[in-house]
């Protein structure tokens, strides 16, 4: 015989189990959120390194002087390549229409302009150098987070950035192999750099809304990107004569060389992909951050696949830079 005492105790243990169930779906699904920004964040890391290091190669051991081209071409592979996996229905992209081509276009000058300033600074700076040097590129997007979106820093965090720029202006001091145009060009893809990952999340948001289907995945944002930016690099190429460099050097008559610049297009698509991805799950100064952190392997595989002449005072100061970006890194887990 069931009692009122008995239906009350039945009633407080069904709460409790859906309660139980409530909480274990939405454990499992931030458990799902921080696996796909933890991949995101691997893939990014890797396609990163690997794009940094074999653009180094192409434009410094094979010493190809037509950065933009190289541009060009990569973002042509990737164009292709997601091209053709959308028309064999494996992943599917939003059609370009004019509404969406006016909203993305600002964002994608910034894109270019950052693509191109990375090739013209790694045809002069290090690979180790260029890495700590980027660490300015935190700076400038926490500055802008504060301004343009009302968030606040702690102190942890600004004493971090001010290592950062400490160790970039002396790493530039101690530089046995300083070029002032190098740095000149790696200090305005810093600010471009910064541009980029402050407008791509909010450009995201917009651009959602003229779709067709009222979503921008990842792949359909590759190819609008990367589909902008090829007239915008032909123009580049003939403002910066590389037309006539390009049909005097022998490097195009080489498999070899043709082997390598198509592996760095599947490497651009990788980045673009993969950072797009990350942002998508992240934010603008988690995006920098671990930037920041993939430098430690990159720098010390710079050093050494380039045999980059170094001191003492400089290898401490490339170490002092990669330090800043890990306590930049601790501190932001933090806030």
């Amino acid at each position: 015989m069931k009692t009122p005492y008995n239906n009350d105790e039945n009633d407080v243990e069904g709460q409790r189990l859906e309660k139980s169930k409530a909480t274990g779906v939405q454990s499992k699904g931030v458990r799902s959120i921080q696996n796909q920004a933890l991949l995101s964040g691997l893939a990014y890391c890797l396609s990163s390194c690997s794009m940094i290091l074999v653009n180094k190669y192409v434009l410094s051991s094979y010493d190809f002087n037509a950065g933009i081209s190289l541009m060009l071409y990569q973002n042509f592979v990737s164009v292709v390549i997601v091209s053709i996996l959308s028309f064999l229905g494996i992943i599917t992209t939003e059609p370009l229409t004019w509404r969406l081509i006016k909203v993305w276009l600002p964002v994608n000058f910034i894109f270019v302009g950052m693509l191109v300033t990375s090739m013209f600074s790694l045809k002069y700076i290090n690979v180790a150098m260029v890495t700590v040097l980027k660490n300015v590129t935190n700076v400038m997007t926490a500055v802008g987070e504060m301004y343009l979106f009302n968030k606040h820093h702690d102190n942890r965090v600004w004493a971090a950035l001010f290592l950062m720029i400490i160790s970039a202006i002396s790493g530039g001091i101690t530089d046995l192999s300083f070029n002032a145009v190098g740095y000149t060009w790696q200090f305005i893809n810093c600010c471009l750099t910064a541009s980029y990952s402050l407008t791509l999340r909010r450009v995201m948001d917009t651009a959602k809304q003229v779709t067709k289907s009222g979503d921008l995945n990842e792949f359909s944002m590759v190819k609008l990107n990367n589909t902008l930016s090829l007239p915008l690099g032909l123009l580049l190429v003939l403002v910066f004569n590389e037309a006539d460099y390009l049909s005097q050097t022998p490097l195009l008559r080489l498999p070899s060389f043709w082997v390598v610049v198509t592996f760095s297009g599947f490497l651009g698509l990788g980045i673009s992909f993969t950072s797009m991805w990350f942002l998508h799950q992240t934010g603008a100064t988690t995006y920098s951050l671990v930037g920041s952190l993939n430098k430690i392997p990159l720098s010390i595989a710079g050093l050494f696949l380039f045999n980059v002449p170094t001191t003492l005072e400089n290898s401490a100061t490339i170490f002092f830079g990669l330090l800043a970006g890990v306590l930049f890194a601790r501190a932001k887990m933090r806030q």
